[in-house]
């Protein structure tokens, strides 16, 4: 195993580690946010403990994010010294902002609202909340801008051996990197939702305070639906986007090998990556793929064949993790409006296998 793969382990490892964190730090922000003004234009005390009880998960899960974000922008330098130096004149400066602008704003208003409790005004406190998760959701922002640079290069040229950024407005304004960033952040929204309800339901199958963690799971369970309704629509834009500028990704996240005009959407679907083929077929419902990647049924999907190898993606575990994501994501649809008619039951804690479901399905989003 040489240093590249040890290195390309290393950083894999640790951004699946910080991306634990990151999502449900950008939902719970918003949505302890959102508590704490309902508490403050009610009055209503249950507003207040859940707003201390899901902030303090938000607080922990804040902590772990910055640490881990902090090791991985570590890594750019020492494990990809020479990418920072080829590029860092563009990839630095969206992430050199998400430092001095964002990271500041949610930290010093993260520690307004940690110490100011009956220190300074309800309206004050509140606000202050709304502003760290203001600066927590504008992080992910930046960050996107750059990850979506790397996917969609624009507002560059090569100068002395380098890129250089020529054109700021096109860096910050690339309509992939704001695809990712409302994806993401409803992908985070969704997360943060079914934390609640599978913490919520983990108490309720335990009889503990009922009145709080049902009425914590039913606020959760409309947040969990939007949320995951908008999760599949702006999926859908960024699965237009990908099409546009990356079709090579596109081939592989649905094992298109041969280029074709009114391409079918296969739902059963086994690829074959050393035969160049699909080893099964099935279930096809015509012009589905060309309408998904273009909206328009006569729109031609690039093949895999049309690529030189080396520029195709890892074919079976891109179909396969693209599969399993679509799956995962009807199933919180379905999962979240059932929460939401069986939150309304009198007898809601007594549907112990929905319940236990919604615990073990913390993870699916």
């Amino acid at each position: 195993m040489n240093v590249v793969t040890l290195s390309q382990l290393q950083f894999a490892a640790t951004c699946m580690f910080h991306w634990i964190f990151v999502p449900l730090t950008l939902g719970l922000s918003i949505m302890t946010a959102w508590m704490e003004t309902k508490y403050v234009t009610t009055g209503d005390e249950m507003w207040l403990r859940m707003t201390k009880f899901w902030g303090k998960l938000f607080l922990i899960n804040f902590a772990l994010g910055v640490v881990t974000g902090i090791t991985m922008e570590f890594q750019f330098g020492l494990n990809w010294a020479e990418y920072s130096r080829y590029v860092g004149d563009i990839f630095g400066a969206p992430l050199a902002m998400e430092a001095t602008i964002t990271f500041f704003l949610e930290s010093v208003f993260i520690g307004v609202w940690i110490f100011g409790w009956k220190k300074i005004s309800k309206k004050t406190h509140a606000l202050s909340i709304w502003l760290a998760a203001i600066g927590t959701n504008l992080s992910a922002l930046f960050i996107l801008l750059a990850n979506g640079w790397m996917q969609n290069p624009v507002g560059y040229v090569i100068r002395n051996g380098r890129a250089e950024m020529n054109d700021f407005l096109a860096v910050v304004t690339n309509p992939y990197g704001w695809i990712k960033f409302t994806h993401t952040l409803m992908s985070g929204y969704a997360l943060a939702a079914f934390v609640i309800m599978g913490v919520s339901a983990w108490h309720l199958l335990r009889a503990n305070e009922i009145d709080f963690f049902k009425r914590s799971f039913k606020m959760a369970a409309g947040w969990a639906f939007v949320a995951s309704l908008l999760v599949g629509i702006t999926g859908d834009f960024h699965a237009v986007e990908i099409a546009k500028v990356q079709p090579s990704k596109f081939a592989a996240m649905e094992a298109v090998w041969e280029t074709k005009t009114n391409a079918g959407m296969c739902l059963f679907l086994i690829p074959d990556s050393e035969g160049e083929c699909n080893a099964v077929e099935s279930l096809t419902i015509p012009g589905m793929l060309s309408f998904l990647a273009f909206h328009d049924t006569s729109g031609v999907i690039k093949g895999l064949k049309d690529f030189p190898k080396e520029m195709r993606p890892p074919v079976t575990p891109t179909f396969l993790s693209f599969r399993l994501m679509v799956g995962l994501g009807t199933f919180m649809i379905l999962a979240s409006l059932a929460g939401i008619f069986l939150s309304r039951s009198k007898n809601f804690i007594e549907n112990r296998t929905f319940l236990s479901i919604m615990v073990l399905a913390i993870p699916v989003p």
